[in-house]
């Protein structure tokens, strides 16, 4: 079983225009970051494999992820974008899906205006017929927005959903409630995962240290168990407050000491892969 990051990016804002990033918000961010610049980390890491996951609101980056996962053996899928209030949505999906490497797309509760614009009848829908397919969705919310994902989630309980970066707890400040109680509740429908990532953004970037993340890590563990977890870095996004190396390095040493070594190859590919329905991809 191969090693996979489920959760990285690759962008370069001289051809895709993100929005959010700008040299003037995020002069470490506002530069291309493509496989040459990552694959080093990771063969130092031991990982095999990345998941690429969108960072643009608009279906151009996703068509220029899946090219670009076409030139590079070490992408084992997309994750792209998907406008679900785009009445031909149905057909956009289908165009993805013909592309091997399309994997699902990711929902972005985070950056709404207001988050229960997840819940409109439409969108409903549109996730009702997705979950029918099976298909893998990402989630990224922050931690005041997990009643919205669990009135989602109750309205649509059959949906595939990996919540990204643990739900942005609040670690920098210690608290630990009322995001604990929620995502129990999150874990309890039975295909709901969560990755294990984002977590040196959501600490003090400039002087987290791992055990800032030891009760989050193991609640999360807790939870969801061993098959529904699974690693990201988050890169490029994590060298706002580490490098790779560290970042993989803190997630190694706040994970129970219980885990066995299927456990962690589960966490580190396994999981990925059965949640992505990844086809036998070569070590």
């Amino acid at each position: 079983m191969p090693r996979i990051d489920a959760h990285q990016h690759y962008w370069d804002p001289a051809q895709i225009d993100y929005g959010w990033l700008t040299e003037k918000s995020s002069p470490i961010l506002y530069r291309s970051y493509m496989p040459e610049d990552l694959e080093p980390a990771l063969h130092a890491a031991g990982m095999d494999r990345t998941i690429l996951v969108q960072a643009a609101t608009h279906h151009e980056e996703t068509h220029y992820m899946l090219k670009l996962s076409e030139q590079h053996e070490s992408i084992a899928g997309v994750v792209g974008w998907l406008d679900l209030n785009d009445p031909q949505w149905a057909a956009v999906l289908e165009s993805f899906r013909s592309h091997p490497k399309f994997l699902g797309f990711r929902l972005m509760i985070q950056d709404m205006p207001e988050p229960s614009e997840i819940l409109r009848p439409n969108v409903i829908e549109a996730l009702r017929e997705i979950a029918k397919m099976d298909l893998p969705v990402d989630l990224v919310a922050m931690w005041h927005q997990l009643p919205v994902v669990l009135e989602l989630l109750r309205n649509v309980p059959g949906l595939r959903v990996v919540m990204d970066h643990l739900a942005k707890p609040r670690i920098k400040e210690g608290i630990f409630e009322p995001w604990a109680t929620q995502m129990r509740e999150v874990a309890s429908y039975p295909k709901i995962y969560c990755k294990l990532s984002g977590l040196v953004t959501e600490a003090d970037h400039t002087a987290w240290e791992a055990g800032d993340f030891t009760a989050y890590v193991a609640h999360i563990v807790d939870i969801f168990g061993t098959s529904r977890i699974m690693y990201g870095s988050d890169w490029p996004v994590c060298l706002l407050a580490g490098s790779y190396a560290q970042v993989h390095e803190a997630l190694g040493k706040v994970l129970p000491d219980t885990l066995t070594d299927a456990e962690l190859t589960a966490l580190y590919g396994g999981n990925a892969a059965v949640f992505y329905k990844l086809d036998a991809i070569p070590e």
